[in-house]
């Protein structure tokens, strides 16, 4: 193996036998196995059958001024062995030699006279010919195979060319046969093999060859020290670089470059620079690579402002940026997601002006992907045509890639279709469109097109297919896909298994992602394997973070506890997106203890994890302790991302923490997050709305200029929540003269606004506009808003008769709706024909056993009222605990049903004492019903008021001048919707109060949901 290889190096020695039996064991470099690489001699036939037949040469023919084209043919006839004077001919000629044609018949010949058994001179020459020719590599490989004895030049001339075509596992291949033949290789291949140490980032390696370096004394070599200071900035080790670097008896313009970019690599600007002024305060005068690496550094660490210094500096030093200097500022910033930015220099770079090239083109059409600037794209792609650099793989396949993920999959057709060499790569990249686009059976036959063509599919054509398939839920045609890649002697990779598991999970197969990530561990397991074929490998970090989703979507905590304890085996918690995703897996399964315990082991916590756990505690029914934890971020010093905004300002919204939801409004403008703008618009409208601010919200709206249409219905649905149905209807005609298309999901706003306020007719007129004049399909959720509509004006029999008669059959939401409009009406008999279909549809709810409680207590039903609710006492059926939330000052408090542990809780129940009185004095008594035998014993179903206490608490601790805003997580009772429009003309004070359903706004004894709640 090439370890054992490189421990000969670092020694300095030889073993005693040059082959020892099985150098090369598995453990080190699997993909250096001998098993992966083919060392059968080339069959000597190969080289005859194409050539003709050449006879009669003689020695003294040869002159250094004829063409070895010319010479050939004296070859015909000549006898079947060699002489040393022939041998020295074969050698005059192939140093003559120009192109490959020729060298490829002078092997013929040398076949032919067995020269290459008899003398390895002429085989190593040929090696050395054949090895600068990218098409024949392989020929000088199997040649290589055949010579009885090589030599350094020959073995240097192989592993050089590998270098240049970047064929690394090929070239560790051959630089072991090498050094286990007795050669060690000299100060001019030693850069080479660094260089590939480097591109593998094989640090062991590299360093085995530096203690080579050191022990044959050839350090002093500036090729070799450079080599070794790229190859330790490569691999991360800046401290080992620096160290090559300083005792570096000779150091050119190379060394202070390599080490500026290793300092850069780390993004150690400062240093960079100060290295950048030793490098000329030591005599050396930095070259255009020099300033280039200045320039790629900056724009790698999004330094723009530098990078443009640096420009003007090098320009007034006599140095003009060239086309190299532009391609590294642009894809230093496309690597580091500085798009817009790597677009602002692509345009400098053009007025300069400097010529784009292959790299060019080919680095920033993924800045245009990024941004789904699809007429910058092509723009660009205009460009590259006028500049002649179109017919190119990277260029095609990276226009293809953008234009496929702008949406515009008929000109990356139109690309794929006018390339005229296609490659694999531009294959797959028009068989990924297709799947990105969910176009599985057209990649499908990109695939057998591709095959016709003469193009083998690779296991990257069949990853993509495979995740297209995966994602879309086709279960059975993946797994026979995974089947043909066997069949096809393509090796399934970890990556093929990775994109079925997140694909199944994505598609709602969980189960079936698992049964994967068990395929992978123990094929011989419960699998049929007449479905899958019998394959296993270790997962990796992407491995594990689907298969903890896949447990999370289940709420299989058991399991995923054991894929937990699989990641702590093989050290994989570490990883931040596995230990983000356990943290997920956890909350999901309402483990927050554990959650808590992996957050806080993560090293280097980043926005993800701690999105991750805020995502849990709102999960889990603790929103106040989520706004805690963004408190605990940024004292850790990280910034909130657009997904953080996302996650609390509905918690912000759901506890009415108006306050806090300000703070993170103007958070949220301070970091500018342009590309989800208006996503993060719509939520602060959200939130606005919930905490009873509607001007607020109308603002926002307002502010923003370029509005979606997702950002309509957030207003539309605001005004709807309010109950301010004529002013969602405005905002609906303002959005009609602008041109702007509806959705589905904005009838469903406009429908609510109708059902909340009685309006019969005008949301007959909306729901059947959304087919006649919009082609929109009414969905069961708008029939659900019709049942409401109908139900909340009373026409009950209407509304049953809605459900009855709609296409689809009705669900739970359906007739839930028509349950509570029955309570507002007091209507038993519709009532327990909803109830009935709700008990077989949710059994276990016992939200809806409540209502029909209510609604018998209401009719004066008190016996049928008193055996359901024994019924759900004999089921163990419990409503959600209840909790209320009041902000006071900066300060979030949560009353929760059944606790006491308020601090101010004395003091709250004076107050409501007090409050009580003047209550009973206006007429007010406990509208919640109290049975014979709950008298000793509270009932667990009736509701616990804690919004009296919250209400309390607000007039207790709050000014006189603000209204009071409360959140309650279930609906409101009767009771405590008298009682709180009491208070607000007692006190005099206006009263917000958000439930599960609406929106209370009370003022002066009356509340905007015109008790119709």
């Amino acid at each position: 193996m090439i370890c054992a290889a490189m421990e000969i190096l670092h020694n300095g020695s030889l073993p005693s036998h040059p082959f020892p039996s099985n150098p090369f064991p598995d453990i080190c470099l699997p993909h250096l196995s001998p098993h992966n690489r083919n060392f059968s001699p080339i069959p000597k036939s190969k080289f005859r059958g194409s050539t003709p037949r050449i006879t009669g040469f003689k020695h003294s023919t040869v002159s250094k001024h004829i063409h070895p084209q010319t010479l050939l043919p004296s070859f015909v006839d000549t006898p079947t062995s060699s002489s040393p004077a022939e041998i020295g001919d074969f050698i005059s000629l192939l140093n003559r030699c120009t192109t490959l044609s020729e060298v490829r018949q002078i092997h013929a010949q040398t076949v032919k006279l067995n020269a290459l058994e008899s003398n390895s001179s002429v085989g190593n020459k040929l090696v050395v010919l054949y090895s600068r020719n990218q098409l024949s590599l392989e020929d000088a490989r199997k040649l290589l195979d055949e010579i009885p004895k090589r030599t350094v030049p020959a073995y240097a001339a192989l592993i050089g060319s590998y270098s240049r075509n970047e064929q690394w596992d090929d070239l560790f291949s051959v630089f072991r046969l090498m050094v286990y033949e007795g050669m060690l290789p000299d100060k001019y291949l030693v850069p080479t093999i660094l260089k590939a140490c480097s591109a593998m980032q094989l640090l062991r390696i590299g360093t085995m060859v530096h203690g080579f370096v050191i022990r044959k004394i050839v350090d002093s070599d500036v090729f070799v020290g450079n080599a070794l200071v790229d190859l330790y900035s490569n691999c991360g080790d800046l401290f080992s670089s620096r160290n090559v670097f300083d005792t570096m008896q000779e150091r050119d313009v190379v060394s202070w470059t390599a080490l500026i970019s290793a300092y850069m690599e780390e993004g150690l600007l400062d240093e960079a620079i100060h290295i950048f002024h030793l490098m000329q305060l030591d005599g050396v005068k930095p070259d255009l690579i020099s300033w280039s690496a200045l320039l790629s550094g900056y724009a790698r660490n999004g330094e723009i402002d530098l990078v443009l210094d640096t420009l003007e500096e090098m320009q007034e030093k006599g140095l003009q940026p060239r086309v190299n200097s532009w391609n590294g500022i642009i894809s230093g910033c496309v690597q580091n997601g500085y798009l817009e930015d790597a677009l602002d220099m692509f345009s400098r770079m053009l007025w300069f002006p400097e010529d784009p090239n292959i790299i060019t083109i080919a680095s920033i059409l993924p800045a245009c992907t990024g941004l789904k600037a699809l007429h910058l794209g092509k723009a660009v792609h205009g460009i590259a045509l006028k500049h002649g650099i179109f017919g190119n793989f990277y260029v095609q396949g990276s226009l293809i890639d953008m234009y496929s993920k702008c949406g515009s999959n008929d000109y990356a057709e139109k690309v794929f279709g006018k390339a005229e060499n296609k490659n694999t790569t531009m294959w797959n990249e028009m068989i990924a469109a297709y799947v990105n686009e969910g176009k599985v059976e057209n990649a499908l036959g990109l695939l057998t097109l591709m095959q016709k063509d003469g193009w083998e599919p690779d296991v990257i054509t069949y990853n993509t297919i495979l995740s297209g398939h995966a994602r879309n839920g086709l279960k059975t045609h993946a797994l026979e896909l995974l089947s043909g890649m066997v069949q096809m002697d393509l090796k399934p990779n970890v990556v093929s298994f990775n994109v079925l598991i997140s694909g199944f999970q994505q598609s709602g197969l969980s189960s079936e992602a698992l049964k994967v990530f068990r395929i992978m561990q123990s094929p011989a397991g419960d699998v049929n394997p007449n479905e899958v074929p019998d394959l296993s490998m270790r997962p990796n970090p992407i491995t594990i973070t689907g298969a903890l989703a896949a447990c999370a979507d289940l709420n299989l905590l058991h399991q995923g506890k054991e894929v937990h304890g699989y990641t702590l085996r093989y050290g994989f918690e570490p990883n931040i997106f596995v230990s983000s995703a356990l943290v997920d897996m956890y909350a999901k399964c309402h483990d927050m203890d554990s959650a808590n315990k992996v957050f806080f082991r993560i090293e280097g916590r980043n926005t993800v994890s701690w999105n991750a756990l805020m995502v849990g505690y709102i999960k889990n029914k603790q929103p106040e302790e989520a706004l805690k934890l963004f408190l605990e971020m940024l004292q850790e010093g990280l910034a909130p991302s657009s997904i953080t905004f996302k996650i609390l300002l509905p918690a912000c919204g759901d506890t009415a923490a108006v306050r806090f939801g300000r703070g993170l409004h103007g958070y949220a403008a301070k970091c500018q997050l342009d590309g989800s703008k208006n996503a993060i618009a719509s939520a602060l409208i959200d939130m606005y709305t919930k905490c009873g601010s509607i001007l607020e919200a109308k603002s926002v709206f307002d502010s923003e200029v370029e509005k979606d249409v997702p950002l309509w219905n957030a207003m539309i649905s605001a005004f709807s929540v309010h109950g301010m149905a004529r002013n969602a209807f405005a905002v609906f005609e303002q959005m009609e003269l602008l041109g702007i298309l509806p959705d589905h999901i904005t009838f469903v706003a406009l429908l609510s606004a109708c059902a909340r306020d009685g309006l019969v007719e005008e949301g007959w007129k909306y729901f059947n506009s959304m087919e006649n004049s919009y082609g929109i399909a009414a969905s069961l959720e708008h029939y659900t808003c019709m049942v409401g509509i109908l139900g909340g004006a009373g026409l009950l029999d209407e509304a049953h008769d809605l459900i009855r008669q709609m296409p689809y059959p009705p669900d739970a939401c359906t007739w839930a709706t028509l349950l509570q409009a029955c309570r507002v009406h007091s209507n038993p008999e519709i009532g327990e024909r909803a109830a009935k279909a709700l008990f077989e549809l949710e059994p276990d709810n016992a939200t809806n056993y409540m209502l029909l409680s209510n609604i018998y207590v209401s009719s004066g039903m008190w016996d049928l009222a008193k055996s359901l609710r024994s019924y759900m006492r004999g089921r163990k059926l419990l409503t959600i605990k209840e909790c209320s939330y009041l902000t006071i000052g900066s300060h979030l408090c949560a009353f929760k049903g059944g606790e006491s542990c308020h601090p101010e809780f004395e003091e709250i129940l004076e107050t409501w004492e007090k409050l009580a009185k003047k209550m009973e004095l206006s007429g007010y008594f406990p509208l919640d019903p109290v049975f014979e035998d709950e008298e000793k014993e509270m009932d667990p179903f009736s509701c616990l008021h804690t919004e009296k206490l919250a209400l309390c608490l607000g007039i207790i601790s709050s000014s006189a001048r603000h209204p009071i805003r409360v959140s309650k997580n279930i609906r409101m009772c009767i009771d405590c919707h008298t009682s709180a429009k009491l208070i607000s003309r007692i006190v005099g004070r206006e009263i917000f109060v958000k439930d599960v359903c609406f929106y209370h706004h009370m003022k002066d004894g009356i509340c905007s949901c015109q008790d119709r709640w």
